[in-house]
């Protein structure tokens, strides 16, 4: 039986970063240098931090092999021919169909996380039933460790499976957890995630295998 933990350290840590009460400057956590409302985040790998950057500071941590930071790309990407039996997505054990899995390059592991009412919910997997989705959707070989997750939405039909910025996970995860009412969610939270996609399919970059 796979087992659940509430609230990781790594996914705490993220969410707290993208929820606090925002400055009515933002700055680089870098430089200081005030930001636009958009701007590029950092993944500082010891503490599964992300942190705000400007544009310049974001350039410094483009090339792989930077010990302390990795830039979170901006593109997202839609695979419109993934691969997957209902049988697969059951044996990943995850309690929702909203849900986001990446490579943990501290242990080298695939992390499974879902949004919750309580925030981001990480899942232990099956790595058998992982490793059987990957291997017939070589699109997946793609993803970045830390700073990239497969997104899925089986909420709506037809399901959507992404390949998404971790940060853009995390900002799911926000609006489920602020939305949130009674057992079953609401009907504005469910709205919201909606919305969420919707704005993401707009954005998204086609890739096929």
């Amino acid at each position: 039986m796979v087992e659940t933990a509430i609230l990781s350290n790594s996914a705490w840590t993220a969410l707290k970063a993208l929820r606090r009460t925002r400055p009515a400057v933002e700055r680089c956590e870098l430089c200081a240098l005030e930001l636009a409302s958009r701007h590029p985040h950092l993944f500082e790998l010891e503490t599964r931090r992300i942190a705000c950057s400007c544009e310049a500071c974001a350039l410094l941590f483009d090339a792989e092999g930077s010990p302390r930071y990795r830039r979170v790309p901006r593109d997202v990407f839609y695979i419109p021919d993934f691969v997957i039996e209902d049988w697969q997505w059951e044996a990943l054990s995850l309690p929702i169909n909203l849900a986001f899995l990446f490579v943990n390059s501290a242990n080298q592991r695939v992390t499974a996380m879902y949004p919750s009412p309580a925030g981001a919910t990480e899942s232990l997997l099956s790595l058998d039933a992982w490793q059987q989705i990957a291997g017939r959707n070589p699109q997946l070989e793609r993803i970045q460790p830390d700073v990239e997750a497969f997104l899925v939405n089986r909420v709506s039909v037809p399901h959507e499976y992404y390949i998404a910025p971790i940060d853009r996970c995390f900002e799911l995860t926000g609006v489920v957890r602020k939305q949130w009412r009674g057992f079953s969610g609401s009907e504005e939270v469910w709205k919201s995630v909606e919305d969420f996609f919707s704005s993401l399919r707009e954005e998204a970059h086609a890739i096929h295998a």
